[in-house]
């Protein structure tokens, strides 16, 4: 079965205990998802069965957007409420200080991500080494944070919304609006709204020509070309500048990498629905 749909995890279980629940629901051997949220998160999450994870970079999965909450005076070396050390009785802080520094957090920014994360570094996770108590060499990221919201304050707990660029790591972003306070802090709830595009919907099966974040193109040449997986020419092509776009071929999609050197498939014949 080749399909593609948003699934909502719920908070307590990990991203791959999920897959397995779907797994077995709907039959399925083959199965993957685009983007692991931890056990403690919750939130939309892409799957694809059988060959369609192949889909997964070409996808309108950017910008992301995130609530959580974060818990002001709390210690917790993963960043979350996996394992607070020390909580510290604070001063509430005032509103216009709670906007203004998720103000001061737009745009680019630079960081380390958390310790515990799922990044690979020498082909593990990060988490993997910091369970072990084993320190990493992580190095600084750059994320885009599109817009910042203060949506609730009752002390101690201050829950934001946060617009990311993929590869984001929220618990960080809770991290430094706390220390801009010049308090501790960490997440005590967090969800992923969206992916992009892509919301949840009940399961519902994905139209992957309009889930694509590529331009579409046209061959006009003749179609059984493109499904024999014969050689294409770019002067062929409508749009013949370099780039990778897809290809409409009725109830398959193709997609083809155009360069200086001519045209090759990325994917063919890939089922649209």
């Amino acid at each position: 079965m080749n399909r593609l749909f948003v699934a909502y995890k719920p908070s307590g279980i990990s991203s791959n205990q999920l897959l397995g629940q779907l797994k077995r629901r709907y039959k399925v051997k083959k199965a993957g998802y685009s983007g692991t949220l931890d056990p403690f998160a919750k939130g939309v999450l892409i799957i694809a069965f059988g060959n369609h994870g192949r889909l997964f970079r070409f996808l309108n999965k950017t910008p992301k957007r995130y609530r959580a909450t974060l818990w002001l005076g709390a210690y917790s070396p993963t960043l979350d409420i996996e394992k607070i050390e020390t909580i510290e009785v604070t001063q509430p802080v005032s509103i216009e200080q709670l906007k203004a520094v998720c103000l001061s957090l737009t745009g680019s920014l630079t960081y380390l991500p958390p310790k515990y994360s799922a990044k690979r570094i020498e082909g593990r996770r990060a988490y993997e080494f910091a369970r072990e108590g084993k320190e990493v060499d992580l190095h600084e990221i750059t994320s885009t944070i599109y817009d910042l919201s203060l949506i609730h304050y009752c002390h101690p707990f201050v829950t934001f919304e946060a617009t990311v660029s993929e590869g984001s790591y929220i618990r960080s972003l809770g991290e430094m609006i706390a220390n801009r306070l010049g308090l501790n802090g960490a997440l005590s709830a967090l969800e992923r709204l969206n992916e992009g595009q892509f919301v949840y919907e009940n399961e519902k099966e994905l139209d992957i020509k309009t889930s694509l974040a590529i331009t579409k193109n046209r061959y006009n040449g003749t179609l059984q070309t493109i499904l024999l997986g014969q050689p294409l020419a770019r002067e062929d092509f409508d749009l013949n500048e370099s780039g990778t776009y897809w290809i409409d071929n009725g109830d398959t999609i193709s997609i083809i990498e155009i360069t200086a050197e001519g045209v090759r498939y990325i994917l063919n014949k890939v089922e649209a629905c």
